[in-house]
């Protein structure tokens, strides 16, 4: 038998997850799972809560010094994020 049109598993699993509307909710899991190894440990033990709502990923920081921190570092924190998934999944970052 002669083997024709073969597809890299990676390619398939992906068509199918644009396919069904996947590819966007396990892009945005994977960023708010990607916060911990962008800013480690120190800055994420004051992070409470992460959600993404339309391409902004809102962070509640519980310590005002680290909110002051990242507002002046959001523009390369959503690059820096958005890289580590390996697509555009924010756009912005709002602190709370």
């Amino acid at each position: 038998m002669k083997k024709t049109e073969s597809e890299r598993v990676d390619g398939v699993i992906m068509q199918y997850l644009r396919e069904f509307g996947l590819e966007t909710p396990l892009n945005e899991h994977r960023l708010i799972q990607a916060w911990d190894t962008v800013l480690g440990p120190a800055v994420s033990k004051y992070t409470k809560e992460l959600r993404i709502y339309n391409q902004v990923l809102f962070v509640t920081v519980s310590s005002a010094v680290i909110r002051n921190e990242l507002m002046m570092r959001r523009t390369e924190l959503v690059s820096r994020l958005n890289s580590q998934v390996g697509a555009q999944v924010i756009t912005q970052i709002v602190l709370r």
